[in-house]
């Protein structure tokens, strides 16, 4: 698979890597044995980036990881893996993102993924004035000096918060929604990225599953799945379900850029080849619930870029169904 450098990271990573939300919760039930199966099923297809959090299924997605790795042993050498935390803090505010807070975090995630030192930590899409505050930084630079992370990014919901932490100068990556019909982010965050050498992870790159092609009007979705509890932001921002994009609206253009997807490929596998198109793009992190899924996945990476017909078609696309509903909430 093609790599690129995870900007200040300094590691070079697949180009697909796997987001392992699905792994831990609230995408409906993952069974251990079909989880470490996509883990299994992701790496042998050339994936080397894994990326969880510690709130996903309450660390239930770290510590399947840090099976996995324990498993493979030395095999496991050249994978990197991302975490995230701040979402753990009760309640969720900026002055619960402390140094002592990020020590009791980054410990239980090491723990949890059985390493000593964490690849990469992102503050997981923190309040807004988090991203302002020089003692946060300060804080995370101290971890990195003593070892307990290797690197630091964020994860963040808004253009506005990526370019204030781009502009840090030890932040190594961000982590943001980037999808054919989330690309707001084009406009200024992946240029100033490239500039600053810092590493853009793309994430809710299907749409939660939209820009699969699979859906129709009438799918449902099990009463555990955030695509039932959460399509309003009832438990956290809308725009990590479904990209912010109403089902309906989704379904119909998501019918649409089905219709332009290569011969020999999927939906799916056109919409992250999408993403991988943009300069600036470091790697994608689709989820996936069954190693099949993972193995078409990682195989987006062989397709060649997308042509220019292609491409338009998808903006338009964006610009007649979706750009009312999404561009100017984040």
């Amino acid at each position: 698979m093609e790599t690129r450098v995870l900007g200040r990271t300094g590691r070079s990573v697949g180009v697909v890597g796997l987001g392992c939300w699905q792994l831990g919760g609230d995408w409906g039930e993952v069974a251990d044995d079909d989880a470490l199966a996509v883990l299994d099923a992701a790496v042998a297809s050339g994936v080397t980036f894994l990326d969880t959090a510690d709130v996903y299924g309450d660390g239930r997605s770290e510590r399947l990881i840090g099976r996995f790795l324990a498993e493979r042993g030395d095999q496991a050498q050249g994978l990197t893996v991302a975490t995230k935390m701040g979402r753990r803090a009760d309640p969720h505010v900026a002055g619960a993102y402390t140094l002592d807070a990020f020590r009791g975090w980054a410990d239980r995630s090491r723990e949890n993924l059985g390493v000593d030192t964490l690849d990469l930590v992102q503050l997981h899409c923190p309040p807004t004035e988090v991203f302002g505050r020089d003692s946060v930084y300060d804080a995370l630079d101290e971890l990195v000096a003593d070892k307990a992370i290797a690197a630091y990014g964020v994860s963040v919901e808004t253009v506005d918060e990526a370019l204030t932490a781009i502009a840090r100068p030890n932040v190594a990556s961000v982590q943001i929604i980037l999808n054919v019909f989330r690309r707001k982010p084009l406009e200024a965050v992946l240029p100033a990225a490239v500039e600053a050498g810092v590493g853009i992870i793309a994430r809710v790159p299907l749409a939660s599953g939209l820009l699969s092609g699979r859906y129709d009007e009438s799918t449902t979705f099990a009463a555990t799945d955030h695509r039932t509890f959460n399509r309003h932001g009832e438990s956290f921002d809308v725009g990590e379900t479904f990209a912010g994009v109403p089902f309906e609206v989704g379904v119909l253009a998501a019918r649409e850029v089905a219709a332009r997807t290569p011969d020999g490929a999927t939906t799916a596998q056109l919409a992250l080849r999408w993403i991988l198109d943009q300069e600036g793009v470091s790697v994608v992190i689709p989820g996936a619930r069954n190693a099949e899924q993972a193995r078409g996945n990682a195989a987006a990476a062989d397709l060649a870029p997308l042509d220019e017909v292609t491409s338009a078609e998808l903006e338009r696309i964006y610009d007649t169904s979706v750009r009312a509903h999404v561009h100017d909430r984040w």
